[in-house]
């Protein structure tokens, strides 16, 4: 997706992907720094323990308490967030969120991101995840409405939900039971392989309207590049991006 973009903007560079464990990460980021990276893309579980070894978080990403993306500048690394743009994005497709009713599903580094997207864009939010206790704590760290347990979602109206947890990946789950989902939501999955989750088929079997990860991967994806790269065109790569995952499926 990023070298798909690279080669259309015309940017010589190349984007490669590193499966590191958590005991290594401190030893990775040292990598980094000796290599003369420019940027890296953060994923699970590494979204809050990158914040104690960089140089700089800025204030986006230390409200939310979480990272995906670093960027070297001038031998400095510096933490961002560009999740919860991604998330706004792929929702505003479907829906304005002034206003909206959201349930997010979840209470890690991603639930975080798309707590603070959604309250950022006026969104009324809850948050519910299996520990009801790390629900609530995310909920008063960033001023969302409420949190429970996620069987609590049946009981409370919503225009949309997002599922923040891993429940789906590369599995045939759902976090929630389909139908607790409301006919007329819109149900974004931030877990896009398969691109197609249990979660979705569910939405669209309630009449819901179903977002796939694709959206939220590929807008926060055109804003990381835009971090490093400065000014892009947006409209351009994330067209790219998108085509990089071959067609949506049916």
């Amino acid at each position: 997706m990023h070298n798909a973009a690279y080669q259309a903007l015309g940017i010589d560079a190349l984007y490669a992907a590193f499966d590191v464990p958590e005991s290594r990460l401190r030893d990775a980021i040292a990598g980094v720094r000796g290599l003369g990276l420019r940027q890296l893309s953060v994923s699970i579980p590494h979204k809050r323990a990158i914040l104690e070894l960089v140089d700089e978080v800025d204030p986006t990403a230390a409200q939310i308490g979480a990272a995906n993306t670093v960027v070297q500048k001038s031998d400095r690394l510096i933490a961002s967030n560009t999740d919860w743009i991604g998330a706004v994005r792929a929702l505003e497709r479907e829906r304005p969120l002034a206003g909206a009713r959201a349930v997010v599903l979840g209470a890690g580094g991603t639930a975080r991101a798309v707590v603070f997207g959604l309250i950022e864009s006026g969104a009324a939010v809850h948050v519910l995840n299996r520990n009801t206790a790390r629900a609530e704590a995310l909920a008063r760290e960033l001023g969302a409405e409420g949190a429970g347990p996620l069987d609590a979602l049946a009981r409370i109206p919503h225009d949309v939900v997002v599922n923040a947890t891993s429940v789906g990946m590369n599995s045939d789950e759902s976090p929630v039971p389909a139908t607790a989902l409301e006919p007329r939501a819109v149900v974004l999955d931030a877990v896009y392989a398969p691109e197609r989750t249990r979660l979705l088929r569910d939405a669209l079997a309630r009449g819901a309207r179903a977002v796939s990860g694709r959206w939220m991967l590929v807008h926060q994806a055109v804003a990381q590049l835009e971090a490093w790269a400065g000014p892009i065109d947006r409209a351009l790569t994330a067209r790219v991006m998108a085509e990089a995952f071959g067609p949506q499926p049916a």
